[in-house]
């Protein structure tokens, strides 16, 4: 039987101290279910996959925490180790290596810490291992891309957006207020300004 006082207590912990991992674990659905969790983890810096969030889908098994959880990412990334297709994470932790000493946090940060550190040598994605190893800066090249493509935050800072609309002519004034008019929907502003 899964131990849910155990789950609530880790995702207190582990969202406590976002500000400085970036990492976060939520329950999927609005029912309080502690089997269906999204995780959060950013893009390690120095990597290909820096300035990217990645969304990481987590089930938890009956049996938890003496069983691992189930993860796969839901973000689509270019990596020897996590399929590129399934999203499926080859990672010992998350398989025979798991202990119920781990948290869903030291998971995360284990298959964070991979993004850094592939191992093309027992890989996931037979194809992104062969690029990796033997044309390394198109896949660093790939990699980026498929951050830029895929893992981006969605939402432009309101900043952002101001500056993008103002240098497409707009008043500042009738920006902001625009904005702010359609809760920040960049392209609802677009048409509001077009057609006003």
């Amino acid at each position: 039987m899964m131990d849910f006082a155990r789950v609530q207590k880790e995702l207190h912990d582990c969202n406590k101290g976002v500000d400085e991992s970036g990492i976060s674990i939520k329950p999927k659905g609005e029912d309080g279910n502690f089997t269906l969790l999204l995780g959060t983890l950013p893009g390690p810096i120095g990597t290909p996959y820096e300035g990217g969030v990645f969304n990481i889908d987590i089930i938890l098994p009956e049996g938890y925490p003496f069983e691992p959880p189930k993860m796969k990412f839901a973000t689509k990334v270019w990596h020897p180790n996590i399929s590129s297709q399934s999203g499926a994470i080859c990672l010992d932790i998350l398989k025979d290596q798991w202990s119920p000493a781990l948290t869903l946090k030291t998971a995360l940060l284990s298959v964070q810490a991979l993004l850094s550190t592939p191992e093309p040598d027992d890989p996931q994605d037979a194809v992104v291992a062969q690029q990796y190893l033997r044309d390394y800066p198109t896949f660093e090249g790939t990699a980026r891309y498929w951050t830029s493509a895929f893992a981006r935050p969605s939402s432009l800072g309101i900043e952002d957006k101001v500056q993008k609309l103002v240098e497409m002519g707009f008043p500042e004034g009738a920006v902001r207020s625009t904005l702010e008019a359609v809760g920040g929907d960049e392209n609802m502003a677009l048409e509001k300004l077009c057609s006003g």
